[in-house]
This record gives C-alpha cells, structure tokens and sequence, in this order.
C-alpha cells in the first residue's frame, strides 16, 4: 500500500474551447482502491482517458510502475494491465455472453473454438460476479444490471494490475453491489489497484481507501478516507455549501383524493394484480431488487409493454392505453432508466429532443414554425438552467445531468400531469441531482404527481413521501415517510418477516 502504481503529474488536456484538465498531479498506491469523484465536467473522463490510451495528454507525465507510460492506443494500455469498465456499456448484444467475455481469447482445439471450454471457463467467470445467466444467451436479451454485471466479469477475466471502474453500481441491487464490493475485496487482496467513480458518495466509506477530488478540470484534494467526511466531500466538488444531499420540502402538501390510481394490474407473465395510488404533489418512490417488476410495471403503465388485465384511472376516469402515444395524449410519461438509447436522439440538436414529443404545436399544414420551435427550446433550456452553449448544440455533447434535463423538458413541453422517472439520478453527479431534486419539487407545486423507480435507498428516502416496495413482480408493501428505514425497505423487497 505504500508503493505508487501511477503517478499523474501535471498532466493537462485541451479541446477547442476547453479546458478539460489543468495540471492535475496525484498518485495512487499499489492495492488500493482509490476513489475518483467530482461533478460532470471535472475531467474525470478526460483523465480516464488518457489513462486507458484514447486520449494523449498535451502536457504532464504518467508513470505506471515508476516507468513513463503514454499509451497510444486502448491495446497498448491492455497490454500493460489496465482494464476499464466504462459507464455506457461496451458489449456486442448480438454475441452471447461467453463470446462477448472471451472475445479477444476464445479458447481453441486448432482453428476451431473450443465450445466446452468456453462453456465452463464463462460459468466460473459468471459465479465470481453472481450473474445466474446462461452463457449461451444473446446479451441483447440481458437487463442493464445483468450487462453492468456482465462488464465486470469481462474485465476481471483476464489479468489486470489497475481495474478502473466507471460508476460500477449505477444500476445494481444492494445484494448486487454487496456482491460487487466483495469481488473487489477479494480481488484487491490478491494484489490488484482499483480506481473507482461514482456518484454515490456513501460508496466512499463501504470501498474506498482513499479519495481524490476534482473540480473544473483541476486537482482539489487527496485524502485518506478515515479523514474525510462527506460534507467536506461535496463543498470540494461544487466548491459551495449543500445543507444536503437530498432536498426535502414540506410545501406543497399533496392532496388527499389520488391523481393516478392503479388498480390490479396484471403485467406479462405476472403472477400478481398490482394496485398502488400517486396523489396530486406528491413523489411517490418505487424500490425492488432488479427483477421485482418495478420497470416492467411502468412501462405496463407508459404502454411500452402489454399488460394482461387491471386498470389505469386517472383523476377518476379509466384510460384506454395500448401505446405510449396513448399515454402521452392523456398526460402520463416516461423518462427511462437508458436516456441514451430511449430517451434520446443523440445525433439530432438538443432543442430538436425538447420539441419531440410536442411537435405538434409547432406543426402548422404540414411545415414547422422552427422560430417558434427554437424559442420554446431556448425558454425551456433556461428555466431548467441547462448548460450548453446553443439550444442549437447535439445531445450527445452534453453531459448526463444536462442530458437528463433535456428530457424533463421534452415533457414539461408536453405537459404531462403524471412523470414516471425510471433512474433519474443514474450518472449524474451530486450537484446536478440536487438541481434535478428542486425542478420536481417545483413540478409537485405546479400539481403534478411523480413516480420515481431507484436503486438508491437512500435517494428514495431522501425525496420521497411514500415508498411503495415490489418484490417477486407484485407490490410487497408501503411506507410512509415517518416510517423509512433501509431495513423495512429491505425486508419487503426480500419478502422477510
């Protein structure tokens, strides 16, 4: 723990118009974990990066075992021990799960593959991470917590002397990520150095040993974690004070008669009739282990899966919803857990995302009035206080928390009365949460109702005022918010007496 693995000094790296690091300088010790942390745009990425040979720095020196390191290409950085698992996964969904882990390493008899070995080589790889699949199965078929699972059983298949781990928890269940910080434990043991990002600042003291804080580009501390609280942590990254992480307003109350009302709902395959409220104000919390039916159960809502039976009313009158275009005629959305994939179109500019799904009040015979498209956009991107420097700029060079924004303004534009938030917080950074916290308070005060689906315990409690628990693809219980306790929450979605 004393020997330095790599050392960064003074390393540097422009963009057009930007400044992503400004000589950074710090080490990382042999057998630690070392956690990265800092708001979106603090060149965490950046530095990654460098470190994993896609990007070269412009100025500053890497050392990888006392030696200079300067990796042309990810291969390079490969071939010297280190391996990243990045936040968007990085797998090839039409392969199975065996060939996307052994990929550059099929075992062979010959020129041929070696299924056999394959088979057993990928069971045990699986087992070490907890992932009950089939290796045979096309990832394509596979939940975003099984891929996330999937991308740490890659990396750690091979021999790696610095794991680098990119938000490794985003989507992955308490058991999960118990299982996860035990593959860690054991595996630092054996002489392997982590680095870990993540937004979820508790995570610090489960794993970590030492933390490092960046801030626009810039080194701002390194410490021990026994030394640190998370307090001090946050002021670091955001460079103000938060009186908390998680904003709870008692104003505005929510209202006693309910705005949605789910009434035994039965989804694909269920086993149970599902049956929940959400009132007028009020953020109402969905948990579960991955599998519960949470999603399933809103996109059931949203229209996006077929449901078998039950009834959707909201304010009193049943809904006929087949699609998602239903849903949104009557007020209901969704922003998913993917925003990438589903909530986005990447390519196109972002006040053309913003303006998606109320098109039509810009469409007049047939032709769109783009001034008045670009005007609700530019409004929109203010009151949300979305950084970009044009409305005009792609979405994919935005960052996730801006990202995330785009799509609530999509639906303010709408003006959906019911916002079902599948992760809304994955990726995003401790000050862009507690922005996107106060906009859905400021939706409660406009007498919305909000369903938020979260891995995160301790956000659901943080924000909510009820929490409703599935458990086996049915509703197990319901809290109220006097009430909240990580281990109630837990019991019900183990469906322990």
């Amino acid at each position: 723990m004393n020997q330095d693995i790599l050392t960064i000094q003074n390393v540097s790296k422009h963009f057009p118009g930007v400044r992503a690091l400004s000589d950074v300088t710090f080490s990382i010790k042999k057998g630690e974990v070392h956690v990265l942390v800092g708001e979106n745009g603090a060149g965490k990425s950046t530095l990654i990066k460098i470190i994993c040979g896609i990007y070269r720095s412009d100025e500053g020196t890497i050392l990888l075992d006392g030696s200079r390191y300067a990796p042309k290409t990810p291969k390079e950085a490969m071939d010297a021990g280190i391996r990243v698992v990045y936040q968007e996964f990085n797998l090839l969904s039409y392969l199975s799960v065996a060939e996307n882990i052994f990929f550059d390493r099929l075992p062979r008899k010959g020129i041929i593959v070696d299924r056999k070995k394959l088979y057993t080589d990928t069971l045990e790889v699986l087992k070490r991470v907890g992932l009950d699949v089939d290796p045979w199965s096309p990832v394509e078929l596979l939940g975003v917590a099984q891929m996330q699972l999937l991308e740490i059983a890659k990396a750690i298949s091979s021999k790696c002397k610095l794991l680098i781990l990119d938000e490794p928890t985003a989507t992955l269940s308490p058991s999960e990520i118990s299982r996860l910080f035990d593959i860690i434990r054991t595996e630092k043991a054996s002489g392997l150095t982590v680095i870990y990002i993540s937004h979820h600042l508790n995570e610090i003291y489960d794993i970590g040993d030492r933390v490092t804080v960046l801030r626009n580009g810039s080194f701002v501390g390194a410490k021990d974690v026994g030394e640190i609280e998370i307090p001090q942590i946050i002021s670091m990254m955001v460079g103000r004070q938060m009186d908390s992480e998680y904003p709870f307003m008692e104003s505005p109350k929510p209202t006693e008669s309910p705005l949605l009302e789910v009434k035994n709902l039965r989804i694909l395959k269920g086993k149970h009739d599902i049956s929940f409220t959400l009132r007028r104000g009020e953020i109402l919390g969905v948990a579960g282990l991955v599998g519960s039916g949470r999603t399933e159960t809103m996109r059931a809502i949203f229209g996006a899966d077929k449901r078998e039976g039950g009834s959707i009313l909201l304010e009193g009158k049943e809904l006929d919803i087949k699609s998602p275009k239903d849903a949104v005629r009557q007020g209901i959305c969704l922003l998913t857990e993917d925003r990438k994939s589903q909530g986005l179109i990447l390519e196109m500019p972002l006040y053309a995302n913003i303006s998606l799904s109320a098109i039509d009040k810009f469409a007049h015979s047939g032709l769109i009035d783009k001034r008045a498209e670009y005007g609700a956009a530019e409004r929109l991107s203010g009151e949300l206080d979305i950084k970009t420097p044009s409305v005009s700029q792609l979405a994919r060079n935005l960052s996730g928390g801006n990202q995330q924004k785009v799509v609530l303004a999509k639906w303010i534009l709408r003006e959906a009365r019911v916002l079902i938030f599948d992760e809304p917080t994955r990726g995003i950074d401790v000050g862009a949460k507690y922005e996107i916290y106060l906009l859905l308070w400021r939706l409660l005060s406009e007498g919305k109702g909000i369903l938020i689906v979260s891995s995160d315990l301790n956000e659901l409690m943080g924000i909510c005022h009820r929490i409703v628990v599935f458990s086996g693809g049915g509703v197990s219980g319901e809290i109220l918010r006097a009430d909240f306790e990580q281990e109630r929450i837990l019991k019900y979605a183990y469906r322990v007496s």
